[in-house]
């Protein structure tokens, strides 16, 4: 696929290697303004729910310990990133656990509602890509402020025994969605229950992420998951793209959707894995109360149009999925604003910020930056 950068306004790619320390302070000195503006994005938010200043420092700072226990590598990079930043340790744990660190906050549910975004995933596996590899995409709506913090790590581990990893992140943050190496791929999406916010994480969901990217396949990447109790519900859309011994192309993908103390999870019907931003699994609906439609039911038409269309596409002409394929529908601007696509909202702060493509099979990806603008996309590659 010929997507080279056509727009001045893409996510600037950042390499970084050594030890977590060093990594971490190259990602900083690499992106200082950038961090910053993530750190300030969610300061404010943060402050317009009336929490702010040393309150907000205090609740950053007591999540240390909790970042340490999991791997200590992790606060070294983040001290690494605010070093070479120059912003302070506080800021780069508000932009990595910003959701897990209000567990003491009085006002949780409504504080944490305000730091959640919201995503349209899909896998697409071999036996109907047109390349014979694997496909993963995503749509990141967020904030459209986070389209200037935004940023491309490849992380090089040179000596160690773990891949290489290729992340679309938040400045500041160790990353959101990418794959790695191996051909391990992992996206993200929103998901709401009446089980969140009762109780503490063992580790901000953002880091199990990181390390589950970390992993050589997906069943090391689930362990990870599975050994790990979270604040609030997510969804997590976990892809690996392989070679057998004759070099024929293999993949495979699961859907996990995750409630705080239990893991839900779904296979690919008929070579495809589309989900949006509400619960699918039927068990998972017979147990939890859906907590996300009330303020997001867009989220059931997104996944109706995107199943559709892939559909559509594999009953016509080669019955194969091409990315021209997978660019129209996450571009489908279907009613508008709440569409796949997602246009700026009616006060202008939210719209889809990225559309990521993955093909971790070849090392790629592409991203286009704020595609309800301009479909122009950067080529990445590990």
């Amino acid at each position: 696929m010929n997507m080279r950068d056509t727009d001045t306004g893409h996510f600037p790619l950042i390499e970084v290697a050594g030890t977590a320390y060093q990594r971490g302070r190259q990602h900083g000195s690499a992106a200082p303004e950038r961090v910053a503006r993530s750190a300030r994005l969610y300061r404010r938010q943060l402050m317009r729910q009336g929490l702010g200043g040393d309150r907000l420092t205090r609740l950053a700072l007591g999540m240390r310990a909790v970042i340490q226990r999991f791997d200590s590598a992790y606060l070294d990079e983040m001290q690494g990133i605010a070093d070479g930043a120059g912003v302070s340790l506080a800021d780069v744990i508000l932009i990595n656990c910003r959701t897990e660190m209000m567990f003491c906050h009085s006002d949780l549910k409504m504080v944490c509602r305000e730091l959640e975004d919201r995503c349209t995933g899909l896998v697409v596996l071999p036996e109907h890509a047109a390349a014979g590899r694997l496909m993963h995409a995503h749509n990141w709506d967020w904030r459209q402020e986070c389209a200037d913090t935004g940023i491309v790590l490849r992380i090089r581990r040179d000596g160690a025994d773990q891949p290489d990893l290729l992340l679309f992140a938040e400045a500041g943050a160790l990353g959101r969605h990418g794959f790695n190496g191996a051909g391990l791929s992992m996206s993200g999406n929103f998901l709401s229950s009446d089980r969140d916010y009762r109780q503490l994480a063992d580790v901000p969901l953002a880091l199990v992420r990181r390390k589950m990217l970390e992993a050589p396949d997906m069943g090391s990447a689930m362990k990870i998951l599975w050994r790990t109790r979270r604040f609030c519900s997510r969804n997590l859309m976990l892809a690996h793209a392989g070679v057998d011994r004759v070099g024929q192309a293999l993949g495979d993908a699961v859907n996990l959707e995750c409630a705080p103390d239990e893991i839900f999870w779904q296979a690919p019907q008929h070579g495809l894995l589309v989900h949006a931003d509400h619960w699918l699994c039927p068990v998972a609906r017979g147990k939890l109360r859906e907590l996300g439609l009330a303020a997001n039911p867009d989220s059931l038409y997104r996944q109706q149009r995107v199943e559709t269309v892939l559909q559509q596409a594999l009953r016509r002409g080669s019955q194969k999925i091409d990315w021209a394929c997978i660019k129209h529908v996450l571009a489908g601007d279907f009613l508008y604003a709440g569409g796949v696509l997602r246009k700026p909202d009616a006060e202008g702060r939210h719209a889809t910020v990225a559309t990521t493509l993955m093909d971790a099979g070849a090392g790629a990806m592409w991203i286009a930056r704020n595609p309800c603008r301009s479909q122009a996309f950067t080529e990445y590659r590990l």
